[in-house]
């Protein structure tokens, strides 16, 4: 439920509509990949519902350099090669066109990410956060540019974390309206570590229902295996998306939207903001199934 005025998110799954305002229902996209033609591809559906030919879109030093203004304005600290958003952006020409040079000719390697341990509010715990240097959140954002709508196009209704025109109120709002409607049996479920967990394996299966490009595909996968740096200690992942990474947060949602339209199709109302989530009931006895399910 949205507070009045506010726009709408798009529902999910998306139906095919008339092509002439295709840009203004996915303002939200970059606009130097996602044209008005592509826009109208996304919405009418390609053959076989998976995209070939998306590398050259990752490329281009216009998606580059927009994934950077992006990077730029969040800020954030250096990875382990100690460049800063400053010192990037004073060489921006030449690292952008090295970077394009290299996605184009398939050279690009990802650096090590550095991981810091910061404290979880109201606990003792930390929390592990990934750092990868500037040039690696760069590739990261021009390929979120890239994919992102691909996948979003059929994310669930019900899902709110890290979505375009979506957030942590829209949720909110969702579980009051339940409430109200007499839903009053709750289900809180949080994924334990659920970043550090995700099955590589499992992940890229279902990027590859979407993703026919295999130069894209090695390329996500690429930075999935990017070493950790932990002070001294340095490993190859087996599993995992670390936050702080700029793609993680759209991973960990494709990760999950199977569960999201599996609940939804057994007739449970939920409510997922990333890797929190709540189910709610009208009767204990169907919270009990709810739970049941969501264990299996």
């Amino acid at each position: 439920m949205t507070k009045p005025n506010e726009t709408k998110p798009l529902a999910v799954p998306f139906e095919a509509r008339q092509n002439g305002d295709a840009q203004l229902r996915w303002s939200w996209t970059e606009r130097s990949v996602w044209t008005e033609r592509m826009l109208t591809a996304l919405e009418q559906g390609v053959k076989g519902n998976c995209w070939f030919s998306l590398i050259d879109k990752v490329y281009t030093e216009k998606n580059l350099r927009a994934a950077f203004a992006k990077v730029a304005d969040n800020e954030g600290a250096p990875g382990v090669d100690h460049v800063t958003v400053k010192q990037f952006e004073n060489d921006v020409d030449q690292r952008v066109g090295r970077l394009s040079e290299e996605l184009r000719t398939g050279k690009f390697r990802p650096q090590a990410i550095r991981r810091v341990h910061i404290p979880k509010p109201g606990s003792r715990e930390t929390r592990p956060l990934g750092i990868p240097t500037i040039r690696d959140r760069v590739v990261q954002g021009a390929v979120r540019h890239v994919v992102e709508p691909i996948f979003e196009r059929e994310f669930a209704e019900h899902s709110y974390g890290f979505r375009p025109r979506r957030g942590c109120k829209d949720a909110l709002y969702r579980v009051d309206h339940l409430l109200k409607e007499g839903y009053a049996y709750v289900v809180d479920v949080d994924l334990k570590s659920y970043f550090d967990t995700i099955p590589h394996d499992r992940l890229m299966s279902l990027v590859r229902e979407r993703i026919a490009d295999s130069k894209v595909l090695s390329l996500i996968e690429s930075l999935l295996k990017a070493g950790i740096m932990d002070g001294l200690r340095e490993w190859t992942p087996e599993a995992g998306a670390p936050q702080g990474a700029v793609l993680s947060p759209l991973l960990s949602n494709i990760y999950l939207n199977p569960l999201d339209h599996l609940m939804a199709q057994e007739g449970f109302e939920m409510v997922r903001y990333a890797d929190d989530l709540v189910m709610l009931c009208r009767t204990e006895e169907e919270a009990r199934r709810a739970l049941a399910r969501i264990q299996q």
